[in-house]
C-alpha cells in the first residue's frame, strides 16, 4: 500500500490538498474547491473520490452528482483506474464502485422509486421528457380553453419554460414573468390557473416531469424521518459545476448534508453563465457561509491550458468583478505573444480578418479542428458563415442554428427570390403561407393563376383576396410590386421586404426580437453587394459541399471549423481562438445590462471565452454596425465601443492592432489600375497545348 502512494504525486500541492481533505475523520467538515479554468479539476475530483476509497470509505456509500451523464460516466472510470492502481484490479471494493454516480435528475429518480410509498407516489410512474411535458401543457391549455383567446396566450413551450423557471429558481410567479418574460406578464393569473391543471393532471396519469424529479427530492427532504433516511444512504457527498446549480438543487444539497458533514462541492464563480436555465453564483459564493464553522476553502489556481500572457489577460478581465472568490490564474507556459486585440473596420472585414488568420494558422500546420470562433449570440456569426462558405471552408457551429437554416432568414430570401422571379413556384408556395390564413391548397391556386399570364406580379394584383387572408393580401401585392419594380434600390429593396415580414414574424415566434437580430444581420451582409440578383447568386450557388447546413456535418469533410456560443464553449479548449464583437452591445449584450448581477455574468461570459483559448487568442473590435433603423435618417451605420470589460488600462495586456493595416499599398491597392484581357484567347490556350 505505501509503494503505491506515489498516485499522488502526480498532483501540485493545491491539488493534493483538496485530494487529502480530512483524510482520517469518520465524517470530515464541508470542502469548496475553486478550481480555475484549465486548472485539473476533474482529474482532482477523480483522486479525491478514489483517495476516500483507499482509505476505507465504501463506494457504495458515495454520492457523487455531475451535470451529464456523461461526466459521470467518466467520472467512474477515472475512479477507477486510479484506485486500481493502489488496490490492484481485482479489488472487490472496486466492483462496487460509484453505484451512485449521476445527474441531480438521476440520482432524484432513484431516490424517489425507493421512498415513493412513504411519500405518496405510485412507483411505477413514468417520466416525461421536454417534448411530453409541452404536449401535456398543451393539452391542458386547450381543455381551459385558453388557445382560444382573443391576445395570443403564450405556446406550450412558453409556458413550461416559465413553469419551470419558477420551479427551479424558487421564485414568485409575477417576478419570474417581470424578470424573464414581460411579454406573458399580463396572463399571471391564467398561467397560475394553467399550472395547477398542469400539476393535477400529472398526478391523475401518474407521471413527473424533468423538474419533479428535483421538487419532489425536495419535498420528500422536508420530512425528518425520511430526511434522515436519504442522508444516511451516504457518507460522503461530492458535486461538480457547483456553481452551475440552481436554487432547487441547493436547497437539496444543504437539506442533505445541513451541517456540511463529508459534503464537497467543486466549481468555479468566475465561470458561472447559466443564469438562463436558473443558475445562480450565489450558491456558490455562500457556500463557505452555510455552514458553521465555515466551509473550508481550497483554491486551484495553476493552470496547464493557456499561456502566460493570455491568463494575464483573462485575469485583468475578472478581477474587476464586484464579488468572486480571489484567484489568479498561472502557469509554467510562457510566451512573448501577447493576445491580441484586433480593430477592424466593420463585421465584414471581422469575417475576412477570421478567415485570414484561420487559413494563415491552417498553413502553418494547425488544423481547423484546433481553432474555433465564439460569440454571444448565435446571430452574430451570420456574416462569418457566409464567408467561410463562400470560400469553401467547412464548419460546424454549436449553440443555435447556422444562419442559412433559420426559419425566418429563410423567409426573407424566398420573399427576395420571388420578387427577382415571380415564377418561382418553392418561394411564392413559402412566401404565400405566410400570411394567416393561406393553406397549401390556396397557395397552389394563386401560383396556377400567376402563372396563366405574361406579367405574374400583375395577375397577382388582379387575383380577389383569399377570403381568410383579406386583411393581409393587399400588404403583399403592395410590397412585392416595389420590390419587382425595384423602385428603391438595392440594398433598400430588403429593407421593404422586413417591414412587411416583422409583424408576421411577431405573430409567428415570440422570440421576435432576438429573431429581429438574425434579419439586422442579413441587412449588414446585403449592404456588400452591388445587387438584389448578385446578393441571391452568391448565397445560393456555393458547391454543394459548401453549403452552410452541409459544411457544418462533420463526416463530410476531415477537417473543419468551429464555431460556437460562449455557452456552448464552456468547458472546451482550442489552440487557437477568435472572439467576436468584443464592444459595447454585443458583450455586454445590450440585453444583459439591466442589473449588476446580469452585467458581472456578462463579465464572466468574456474571461469564459478567453480562458478557451491554449496558445492564440484574437479579440476582435468592429468600428462600426449595420442598423436598420436609421434608414430615414440617410445613416446605415452605429459606431461601436469596445467592450468597457477592457478599459484603456487593460490595453497594454494585448497587442493592440489594426485590421488591414494602413499603408501607401493598402491605400492604393484600394483603386487598382484598370486592367485589360482576352478571356477568348485563354480559352482557346486551354486546348491548344
Amino acid at each position: 500500500m505505501l509503494a503505491s502512494l506515489n498516485y499522488l504525486d502526480a498532483l501540485n500541492p493545491e491539488q493534493r490538498r483538496a485530494v487529502e481533505h480530512g483524510t482520517g475523520q469518520e465524517r470530515p467538515g464541508p470542502l469548496l474547491v475553486i478550481a480555475g479554468a484549465g486548472s485539473g479539476k476533474t482529474n482532482t475530483l477523480a483522486h479525491r473520490v478514489a483517495h476516500l476509497m483507499v482509505n476505507g470509505a465504501d463506494p457504495r456509500r458515495i454520492l457523487l452528482m455531475t451535470f451529464s451523464r456523461r461526466a459521470a460516466s467518466e467520472m467512474s472510470r477515472r475512479v477507477e483506474r486510479i484506485a486500481a492502481q493502489v488496490m490492484g484490479k481485482n479489488s472487490s471494493l472496486l466492483t462496487d464502485a460509484l453505484t451512485w454516480a449521476g445527474t441531480f435528475h438521476g440520482i432524484g429518480a432513484r431516490l424517489l422509486r425507493e421512498h415513493a410509498a412513504q411519500i405518496g407516489i405510485d412507483p411505477a410512474f413514468t417520466i416525461h421528457d421536454r417534448e411530453d411535458s409541452a404536449d401535456l401543457m398543451n393539452l391542458v391549455r386547450h381543455e381551459l380553453g385558453m388557445s382560444e383567446a382573443k391576445s395570443r396566450f403564450p405556446t406550450k413551450g412558453t409556458c413550461l419554460a416559465i413553469y419551470s423557471r419558477v420551479v427551479n429558481a424558487q421564485g414568485e410567479l409575477e417576478t419570474v414573468l417581470k424578470e424573464t418574460f414581460p411579454w406573458c406578464a399580463m396572463w399571471a393569473g391564467e398561467l397560475r390557473t394553467l399550472f395547477g391543471a398542469y400539476v393535477e393532471a400529472k398526478q391523475r396519469q401518474n407521471v413527473l416531469d424533468y423538474d419533479d424529479l428535483l421538487l419532489y427530492w425536495a419535498g420528500m427532504m422536508s420530512d425528518p424521518g425520511i430526511a434522515a433516511a436519504v442522508s444516511g444512504k451516504f457518507d460522503h457527498v461530492l458535486v461538480d459545476e457547483y456553481q452551475d446549480t440552481n436554487r432547487l438543487q441547493a436547497s437539496v444539497l444543504l437539506a442533505m448534508r445541513p451541517g456540511g458533514e463529508g459534503l464537497t462541492v467543486v466549481g468555479d464563480d468566475a465561470q458561472s453563465i447559466y443564469s438562463f436555465r436558473a443558475a445562480t453564483v450565489r450558491n456558490i459564493l455562500d457556500f463557505p457561509a452555510a455552514f458553521t464553522p465555515a466551509a473550508d476553502i481550497v483554491t486551484l489556481d495553476r493552470n496547464y491550458r493557456s499561456t502566460q500572457p493570455i491568463l494575464s489577460a483573462a485575469n485583468a478581465v475578472i478581477d474587476m468583478a464586484s464579488e468572486r472568490f480571489t484567484k489568479n490564474l498561472w502557469t509554467d507556459r510562457l510566451s512573448d505573444a501577447k493576445p491580441l486585440l484586433v480593430t477592424v473596420r466593420d463585421e465584414a472585414d471581422q469575417a475576412r480578418y477570421v478567415v485570414h488568420k484561420v487559413l494563415e494558422a491552417r498553413e502553418g500546420g494547425m488544423s481547423l479542428k484546433n481553432q474555433a470562433v465564439l460569440f454571444r449570440t448565435s446571430s452574430h456569426s451570420g456574416p462569418l458563415e457566409i464567408e467561410l462558405t463562400r470560400r469553401n471552408i467547412p464548419f460546424v457551429k454549436f449553440g443555435g442554428l447556422k444562419f442559412l437554416d433559420a426559419a425566418h432568414i429563410k423567409d426573407l430570401l424566398a420573399i427576395l427570390r420571388w420578387a427577382e422571379n415571380p415564377r418561382d413556384r418553392v418561394a411564392g408556395f413559402r412566401v404565400l403561407q405566410l400570411l394567416p390564413g393561406v393553406g397549401p391548397g390556396t397557395a397552389g391556386k394563386v401560383l396556377d393563376a400567376m402563372a396563366t399570364g405574361p406579367d405574374p406580379i400583375w395577375v397577382l394584383g388582379e387575383i380577389p383576396a383569399p377570403p381568410r387572408a383579406a386583411e393581409g393580401w393587399t400588404g403583399l401585392v403592395d410590397m412585392l410590386g416595389r420590390l419587382s419594380r425595384k423602385d428603391a434600390g438595392w440594398p433598400l429593396e430588403l429593407g421593404y421586404a422586413r417591414l412587411w415580414y416583422e409583424p408576421l414574424m411577431e405573430q409567428a415566434y415570440e422570440d421576435a426580437a432576438i429573431r429581429m437580430q438574425d434579419i439586422m444581420q442579413l441587412e449588414q451582409i446585403a449592404g456588400g453587394y452591388p445587387s438584389r440578383e448578385r446578393f441571391l447568386t452568391e448565397l445560393t450557388l456555393d458547391p454543394p459541399d459548401a453549403t452552410s447546413d452541409q459544411s457544418g456535418v462533420p463526416h463530410l469533410d476531415e477537417d473543419y471549423l468551429i464555431l460556437s456560443t460562449i455557452h456552448s464553449a464552456k468547458g472546451q479548449e482550442w489552440k487557437a481562438v477568435h472572439v467576436l464583437n468584443v464592444v459595447d452591445g454585443c458583450i455586454p449584450s445590450d440585453l444583459g445590462t439591466g442589473s449588476t448581477h446580469e452585467l458581472e455574468e456578462e463579465r464572466r461570459l468574456l474571461y469564459v471565452a478567453m480562458t478557451r483559448a491554449r496558445d492564440e487568442l484574437n479579440l476582435i473590435v468592429p468600428q462600426r454596425f449595420f442598423v436598420t433603423q436609421q434608414h430615414k435618417h440617410g445613416d446605415k451605420h452605429l459606431y461601436a465601443q469596445r467592450t468597457r470589460f477592457i478599459p484603456r488600462a487593460m490595453v497594454p495586456l494585448f497587442e493592440d492592432i489594426l485590421w488591414p493595416p494602413v499603408t501607401p499599398a493598402y491605400i492604393e491597392g484600394l483603386s487598382p489600375a484598370p486592367v485589360k484581357m482576352d478571356i477568348g484567347a485563354q480559352m482557346r490556350g486551354m486546348w491548344s497545348k
